[in-house]
């Protein structure tokens, strides 16, 4: 579980780092890719952007892949009683016996040597009986395949129904989390998802907008509708799901060294996939989004309001700077010629600081003087240049 937080975690501050990682990215892809002396794409050009764009694109996509490795990784890591066995997971109760007595020979804590190696054989030969014991148990054997070892730890438990009753009673806080955590994600601009162009009846923004947030909210709430359908088919049926067994097992042990998943592990992994997917597309959002046409009454409404805006903020600007003004030149009221100073010496900073630093300006002011040394006679040329 702590994995699980700090892999989401990371997604919080994937937004802060992601414009400098890309920047990297793009840095070392215009290293590799551009030959010595050509010149490279200047920032704001169209090609410099689209590069960018599909940078940012590449880093989200492959740290959702990460985040899907790392949690398949924790998966192997932990393993089950299966793998601790060395069975298959379609292994009959013989089958399991007889290999248990094989390693018990084998790994007993009677056999061990030194008292360290005694704890060790001792708390491994605990676990391989613990595995036997779950695994020949018809009923427990279904809870664990389904719940995986928490329900070792259940109590007052003996059928089959009752450790479906207590296994989803567990699973209900874990969807009331996750659905508190999306809104969570939605109101903090991680799960804005989905544009779409404006339907019949939709003639402004703001209810452009509504029918975005809206729609955004059904494909996602649906996929998490389908998630919790599948978790409850799978932990309900007297058998697994046929698409673990008929298409996502023999994939993995066809093509990897991957061993079978588990219902309770291809559970656990849907729970992470599903989630970071839906953090990955907020982040992906804004790139295939597509416009507001800039005809739509949407963005005649949205460019006059900004306008609006603009007009308001530069009046307020006004006032502030006068009422600045006012308080600065209070000590000279009264004094004309004071006044008269102060306002030479602003001009002339001006002149100097913003007028003449302009490039504009400073190119036509070279242009003027390069026409007036190349017109000018040869004693004038001189005293041009001096």
């Amino acid at each position: 579980m702590s994995n699980n937080l700090l892999s989401y975690v990371g997604w919080t501050f994937l937004p802060n780092n992601l414009q400098l990682v890309t920047g990297w990215v793009q840095s070392l892809y215009y290293g590799i890719t551009v030959r010595a002396g050509d010149p490279k794409p200047q920032p704001g050009s169209p090609r410099y952007l689209k590069h960018r764009q599909r940078i940012h694109i590449a880093v989200i996509v492959i740290y959702l892949l990460y985040t899907i490795y790392e949690a398949d990784y924790w998966v192997r890591l932990n393993g089950d009683f299966y793998q601790d066995l060395g069975l298959p997971v379609d292994v009959d109760e013989k089958k399991i016996k007889s290999r248990f007595r094989r390693l018990a020979a084998i790994y007993h804590p009677d056999k061990a040597v030194s008292p360290e190696d005694h704890a060790n054989a001792e708390t491994y030969f605990v676990k391989l009986k613990s595995a036997q014991d779950t695994l020949t148990d018809a009923t427990k054997r279904f809870a664990y395949d389904r719940f995986g070892p928490d329900m070792l730890k259940w109590q007052h438990v003996s059928s089959t129904r009752d450790y479906i009753l207590v296994g989803l009673q567990n699973t209900g806080p874990l969807y009331g989390g996750f659905i508190v955590f999306m809104i969570l994600l939605s109101m903090t601009g991680y799960l804005q998802w989905g544009r779409y162009v404006s339907p019949p009846g939709v003639s402004s923004l703001s209810d452009l907008r509504s029918v975005e947030r809206s729609c955004s909210s059904q494909w996602r709430y649906l996929i998490f509708a389908c998630l919790a359908l599948i978790e409850y088919h799978t932990l309900t049926r007297p058998y697994w799901s046929p698409f673990l067994t008929k298409i996502l097992n023999p994939l993995l042990t066809t093509l990897t060294s991957h061993p079978p998943l588990l219902p309770f592990q291809f559970v656990a992994l849907a729970h992470k996939i599903t989630l970071t997917f839906f953090i990955a597309m907020g982040q992906l959002a804004s790139f295939f989004a597509p416009p507001v046409p800039p005809g739509s009454s949407s963005s005649s409404a949205f460019d006059e309001q900004q306008l609006q805006r603009l007009e308001q903020l530069a009046q307020n600007t006004e006032v502030e700077t006068g009422k600045v003004l006012a308080l600065e030149m209070a000590p000279m009221v009264g004094d004309e010629a004071g006044q008269n100073d102060m306002k030479g010496r602003v001009r002339e900073w001006l002149v100097q600081n913003t007028v003449r630093s302009d490039p504009e300006v400073r190119d036509a002011m070279g242009r003027a003087m390069q026409r007036k040394r190349v017109g000018a006679p040869a004693g004038a040329r001189q005293q041009v240049t001096t």
